[in-house]
């Protein structure tokens, strides 16, 4: 037996149509982020280790600056900037006080974090209120269903058929839309979560080295 998808959409209440363009819109702008989140944290990561390599290789801090400017997708590479940056200032300045580079890699570490962060509350709301939505449209079409049998004063298949079949597509569309973004987030957050952890420990490194140069 065939089953026409879009003549059952087409057929449907206009509020579970409403309902499903709802979905739908979810379903694409999630997908839009996990491709655009995938590239950005594979980036991210693929340009820290490049970065990490020439930190660790280079003599001195004005070839890992050259180096980090090439970099500017690896936070690492933009904390190293800010500080660095920071740290030029301080050695021209006459105060011998070392507060500000501290102050400015955190400052550089939070807007990472907020950077690798963007976008994820879309795909937990997705995650999280899409069942909710297929199931209202599931009710609804429920409800319609039980409006013809009133209507037609008969239960027969034709009668019940049509909107049952749209409560059924209103959830399949709304797991559609929940499932991969559920999916994605728990991946995206266990990610950025090692990235986090990678900018915390090089900006310990580098506040180390930082603090000696400035001592020394």
């Amino acid at each position: 037996m065939n089953i026409n998808i879009f003549k059952i959409i087409a057929d449907a209440d206009i509020v579970v149509q409403l309902i499903l363009l709802l979905l739908v819109f979810f379903s694409v702008f999630s997908w839009a982020i996990i491709f655009f989140k995938s590239k950005m944290i594979k980036t991210a990561n693929r340009q820290s280790d490049r970065f990490l390599e020439a930190f660790r290789r280079s003599k001195s801090l004005t070839e890992v600056n050259d180096a980090a400017k090439k970099l500017r997708g690896s936070p690492l590479a933009t904390i190293f900037l800010a500080g660095n940056k920071e740290l030029a200032y301080q050695s021209k300045s006459s105060e011998g006080g070392w507060t500000g580079e501290k102050t400015d890699s955190l400052k550089a570490s939070n807007s990472e974090v907020a950077r690798l962060e963007k976008m994820m509350f879309f795909l937990a709301t997705t995650g999280s209120v899409s069942p909710f939505i297929g199931l209202f449209g599931t009710v609804w079409g429920i409800m319609i269903s039980f409006v013809r049998i009133g209507a037609m004063r008969s239960a027969s298949l034709q009668v019940v058929a049509p909107g049952i079949a749209e409560a059924l597509v209103a959830t399949a569309v709304g797991l559609f839309a929940a499932v991969p973004a559920v999916i994605a987030y728990n991946y995206f957050l266990g990610r950025i979560k090692d990235i986090i952890a990678d900018m915390e420990d090089f900006s310990l490194e580098f506040l180390s080295i930082a603090e000696r140069l400035h001592g020394s």
